[in-house]
């Protein structure tokens, strides 16, 4: 793609929210981006307010932006957004000028993140993450983060105040979108350029899950931030200079390549 990247469609994560992403805006407005954060389906947000939502309508939420814009476009997911972002490069990667994964779910094809963490507990036990504290509806079809867990696996590198805000924003979360497990080819989501944001203090994709998700799908560039789970967050001006610097030649290649 010779055309510059102006237009990133941030996805947020579990129990998220488009507010995860509204310290990041002016930064990279600043850097010459237009970001477009989106609210997806199930989590008392957009289109469907309802815990049925899924994938799919993950995945066509983000398509209906991404069709209202012009030119490439840069994916930019967060935590479980890595699983919409990925499909959603997968269906239309003759528009997608790169994904970022910021603490993402950057994950090989048939494969959930519960697979990744399984295979990592025994030697890292703190892999589990936030899924131990989630507390369930009774049919187990929706979740939700208690406040103080949330403070303590999300947001413990926020000013108190600030991690008190976050947290008591979350909102329950549809399972059949989080189990989610993305399907992709070589020939499609494969040859999108790609960045992997590592946060290093994270919580909950803990920083050996994120570089096992990074040997299991190889090829990405790698910028490590020294945060926990939520740099846009945490450290914005960081984030929106890093993502600036990928988006501006996403074609470079990894790091060091």
């Amino acid at each position: 793609m010779s055309e510059p990247v102006r237009d990133l469609i941030l996805i947020h994560g579990a129990w998220a929210a488009a507010w995860v992403w509204d310290d990041l805006l002016a930064p990279l407005r600043a850097a010459g981006f237009r970001p477009r954060a989106v609210e997806l389906p199930g989590n008392g947000h957009g289109p469907l307010g309802g815990l049925d939502a899924g994938l799919d309508d993950y995945e066509n939420t983000v398509l209906a932006l991404l069709d209202t814009l012009p030119g490439p476009v840069g994916l930019v997911a967060h935590s479980g957004g890595g699983v919409t972002a990925t499909r959603v490069a997968e269906r239309a990667p003759e528009r997608i000028a790169g994904v970022a994964f910021v603490a993402g779910m950057m994950l090989p094809s048939g494969t959930g993140f519960a697979d990744i963490t399984a295979a990592l507990k025994a030697d890292h036990p703190e892999a589990a993450g936030i899924v131990p504290h989630l507390l369930w509806n009774q049919a187990r079809g929706a979740s939700r983060v208690p406040p103080e867990a949330a403070r303590r696996i999300f947001f413990q590198d926020l000013p108190e105040a600030a991690a008190r805000r976050a947290a008591g924003r979350l909102t329950p979360q549809p399972e059949k979108a989080r189990a989610a497990v993305p399907v992709w080819s070589a020939g499609r989501f494969g040859r999108v350029p790609r960045l992997y944001v590592e946060a290093l203090r994270d919580r909950s994709v803990v920083p050996a899950a994120q570089r096992r998700m990074q040997a299991l799908v190889p090829g990405a560039r790698v910028v490590s931030l020294d945060t926990g789970h939520a740099p846009q967050v945490a450290a914005p001006a960081a984030l929106a200079e890093v993502l600036g610097e990928f988006f501006r030649d996403p074609a470079a290649g990894p790091q060091g390549a």
